[in-house]
């Protein structure tokens, strides 16, 4: 059969990984001429302009934290608590089944005391002391929105660019694009941590590859025996056998990929070597036993317990610091649609000081420059209360018009607050940012133009940002 030139690259890719790929590739081809070539030959290692950042640590708060217990400082919620939302302000925008029927929208108030912190006066709730204290050192955007307004569909919006499923997520696009920096570890890691609130769940379709080839999904870490899950040999098969084994499997695979020339041969070959390198790799980097006491103090001694949210964060930042491309944390528990105020203090003491701590530990190790480290989830909560409201108890609802998330490093601009929302925190007064341009602008931090990071598919060139985005410049430093 006729071998095509991507055939051919994936052939000499067979277990060296897509970094040593992208070595084979020329940044010009990007720019044409002479007939156009398939832009899936064109991607893997290589930057499409000097990167800001290598890696990304997305510290994601799934089921949608409430900006306005935190973050979004709205006095005249305070002032007005309990009078209803008016209709002027909400403008008739969607509500969720769960509220879309209320007779009354009544405005809640924070019950949580606010202050200002750092050099940019940012307003921050007293459940954050410890993400306070590091207040210069975040980019805090208040207006995040998105179309989605529920969680399955605001979830996978933010991961993979698309509500629908089978797209590849983020991590998977840069895998894809920068390749690995070790080829001893997965370039995308993914960590899972349980909180103390109403959980959301999640699934592999949010860490999938998607169509791009299988070497980019996303490798789970769990907080069990084994952290990577059928990366031991097999009883009664030591290391010397199992090299052999693969050896004879490779040889194998090759004559098939001869045969049929599916690249999906060779990513499945490069699986194995990768699992075998791993075996190595991954007891080092989840024994937290050799970490200093004032590693361990500055995380929480929770970050001694594995699946622990300050674990998690703790082992995130090894990984990027071995050169993972982009490590991926869920933290379920944040739908407070009652009850709030007692779930998000349980949620705060889990995430405030690991999530704190983390920046601190990139910082003082001279990693953050190069590391960009993100913190928010799917979407926001309603300034009204979802159920019966109290003096001291309200629940709020999805909404996706204008919510909080905070990054840090990476090339953004550190110790501002990019956005405004009105006195109500329920629509965006300036500098709107939607996912697209969010998507966007962190690519743009690692050093890949969102418009040429394509995969083509079906016979449609494929995007994470779609046909939308652009930069979010104010925000870059």
């Amino acid at each position: 059969m006729n071998t095509t030139r991507r055939h051919f690259l994936s052939k000499l890719s067979l277990g060296v990984g897509s970094a040593a790929l992208g070595s084979l590739l020329i940044p010009d081809l990007f720019k044409g001429g002479g007939g156009e070539p398939d832009v899936n030959e064109l991607m893997a290692g290589l930057p499409h302009f000097a990167p800001k950042a290598k890696r990304v640590i997305y510290l994601f708060q799934n089921g949608a934290p409430s900006q306005l217990d935190l973050f979004d400082y709205k006095p005249m919620l305070n002032k007005m608590h309990g009078q209803d939302l008016p209709e002027s302000i909400r403008g008739g925008q969607r509500l969720t089944g769960m509220t879309a029927n209320q007779a009354k929208f009544p405005l809640a108030g924070s019950i949580f005391n606010f202050k200002q912190y750092g050099k940019s006066g940012a307003w921050m709730s007293e459940l954050l002391p410890h993400t306070a204290s590091i207040v210069d050192d975040l980019c805090i955007i208040k207006t995040l929105n998105t179309e989605a307004i529920n969680h399955d569909p605001a979830l996978t919006f933010f991961q993979t660019g698309a509500q629908v499923g089978n797209r590849p997520s983020f991590g998977a696009w840069l895998s894809y694009g920068l390749g690995s920096e070790n080829q001893n570890l997965p370039g995308f890691c993914v960590l899972l941590s349980r909180g103390k609130g109403n959980g959301q769940g999640v699934y592999s379709k949010l860490w999938t590859n998607g169509f791009l080839d299988s070497v980019h999904q996303g490798v789970q870490f769990s907080s069990g025996e084994n952290p990577v899950l059928y990366l031991n040999d097999p009883d009664g098969m030591d290391r010397t056998q199992r090299r052999k084994m693969l050896d004879n499997l490779a040889e194998l695979n090759q004559g098939t990929f001869n045969d049929f020339g599916d690249p999906e041969i060779t990513a499945k070959v490069q699986q194995y070597e990768m699992a075998f390198r791993m075996q190595t790799a991954v007891p080092e980097i989840t024994d937290m036993s050799k970490e200093p006491e004032s590693i361990v103090k500055m995380y929480g001694p929770e970050c001694l317990v594995p699946g622990t949210y300050a674990a998690n964060c703790l082992l995130a930042r090894k990984l990027s610091e071995q050169g993972v491309r982009f490590v991926q944390l869920y933290h379920q528990g944040w739908d407070s649609h009652g009850g709030l105020p007692t779930e998000i203090k349980g949620q705060c003491m889990d995430v405030d000081q690991a999530s704190a701590a983390l920046v601190t530990d990139l910082k003082q190790r001279g990693l953050l420059d190069e590391t960009l480290v993100i913190w928010g989830g799917e979407f926001g909560r309603t300034n009204y209360c979802q159920g019966t409201l109290t003096k001291d108890n309200y629940g709020r609802d999805h909404h996706p018009r204008a919510f909080t998330v905070w990054m840090a490093g990476g090339g953004v601009k550190p110790g501002i607050v990019y956005g405004e929302t009105d006195e109500f925190g329920y629509n965006i007064a300036k500098d709107p940012v939607h996912v697209h341009d969010f998507h966007a602008t962190i690519l743009n931090q690692l050093g890949l133009d969102h418009e040429k990071l394509v995969y083509k598919h079906q016979g449609r060139r494929y995007r994470l940002t779609d046909v939308a985005g652009k930069l979010v410049k104010g925000i870059i430093a």
